[in-house]
């Protein structure tokens, strides 16, 4: 069992290797659900969104359409450690 201390703002933080248990990392979010009796259950929190929010990440508004032998050249510049 693990104590946890209560800061004078009300937070509290958890340990390293309790994190690494639920399995969250920096930035991510934490469930809690209130319990009978004063006890809290504490779970990762789970995306909830769908597949197909994800394809909204990869459009581009300011997508270049480049031929074969532009993007031969700007290939060629990053092998050869020009940027």
């Amino acid at each position: 069992m693990s104590k946890l201390t209560v800061t004078a703002k009300g937070q509290v933080t958890f340990r390293k290797d309790l994190l690494q248990h639920l399995g969250v990392g920096p930035g991510e979010k934490l469930e809690v659900h209130k319990l009978p009796d004063g006890r809290l259950e504490v779970q990762a929190a789970r995306p909830t969104g769908d597949i197909s929010e994800v394809f909204g990440m990869l459009k581009s508004k300011t997508s270049v359409a480049l031929s074969i032998e532009e993007i031969n050249e700007v290939a060629a510049q990053g092998w050869a450690g020009k940027r």
